[in-house]
């Protein structure tokens, strides 16, 4: 099967410019529209469109006949980027909402005004938990990945800009940094979770989709420190959207060694939803980058899974 990919540039006088993009299955018209959502580190074309091996989770999405897009938040890959004034985090929720609803519009104008499932990772979650649950009408299936979780402490998921006063607009985030993320989970004696030869590949783009990171020593991506500031509220017991009112079909799909989405953390959003159609899926040796880890594949089929199931609205 051959799958073709087409972009977009989201422009609206007095708006940042959003960078939206698809892939379609080419042998059959696609029966579902996913929007997936990236995470705090890093956009689409490092996520959903990445190919390991030459294969893609578009194109285990295309194969199932969905429509895979994906976008880029402000301050990401190819949408534009924050001022270089702002004196607060870039990309709080609240920026990043505004982001979604103009993806989903413009998926929406595209499709003949048809509902869209929604695919969200890690940070990503909490945007798009928080549009199923302020937009049903827009949202028909919702699949969280690693989702951020309330609790009741604080605690820091990425690496922090030093700077203890005041928080910054952006932090410089660097290859090292991102290698840590896959490695700090997996307990000792297992093999690791990811393979070098693909880490270094994807390393590369990751610094490229950044055209000021060679500026910086060491190099590192310039990176939004919204998400940060998101992730640190809800882990000192603020809620930034209601589970309740998610009436859409739900799943939460995560790895066996995901600290940032732990049993615990699992067991109290799925208590939360307001849908009675919610499921939770641990995919063994796996953990929070599992869509470009080893495991990958199984975090395919467990979405295709759910996709399959609820095609039909």
């Amino acid at each position: 099967m051959t799958n073709t990919r087409e972009r977009f540039k989201l422009v609206e006088p007095g708006k940042p410019t959003i960078a939206l993009q698809v892939q379609r299955p080419d042998e059959c018209a696609a029966a579902i529209d996913v929007i997936y959502v990236h995470g705090a580190t890093f956009g689409a074309d490092l996520s959903v469109f990445f190919p390991f091996d030459g294969r893609s989770w578009a194109d285990a999405l295309n194969d199932i006949g969905v429509a895979a897009w994906g976008f880029d938040f402000v301050g990401y890959g190819d949408s534009d980027r924050y001022p270089r004034d702002l004196d607060r985090p870039a990309c709080l929720i609240d920026d990043a909402i505004v982001d979604l609803r103009r993806v989903v519009a413009a998926v929406r104008a595209r499709n003949g005004n048809r509902r869209v499932a929604v695919l969200a990772h890690s940070r990503g979650c909490l945007v798009a938990a928080r549009y199923a649950a302020e937009s049903p009408h827009d949202v028909a299936a919702l699949a969280l990945f690693g989702p951020i979780g309330d609790r009741p402490a604080s605690s820091a998921l990425l690496p922090q800009s030093g700077a203890a006063d005041r928080a910054p607009s952006h932090y410089p985030l660097t290859v090292w940094a991102q290698y840590r993320r896959f490695i700090e989970d997996v307990p000792r004696g297992h093999p690791q979770v990811l393979n070098e030869g693909h880490f270094q590949d994807w390393s590369t783009a990751f610094l490229a989709s950044d055209t000021t990171s060679s500026q910086r020593s060491p190099p590192s991506v310039n990176t939004p420190y919204g998400p940060v500031a998101d992730v640190q509220a809800v882990w000192s017991g603020q809620t930034l959207y209601d589970a309740g009112r998610i009436v859409a079909p739900t799943l939460i799909v995560r790895g066996e060694w995901d600290s940032v989405c732990s049993d615990r953390d699992a067991e109290r959003l799925l208590g939360a939803l307001g849908t009675a159609d919610k499921t939770d899926v641990k995919i063994e040796r796996a953990a929070h980058l599992m869509h470009l880890e080893q495991q990958r594949g199984e975090l395919y089929a467990r979405v295709n899974e759910f996709l399959l199931r609820v095609r039909k609205f």
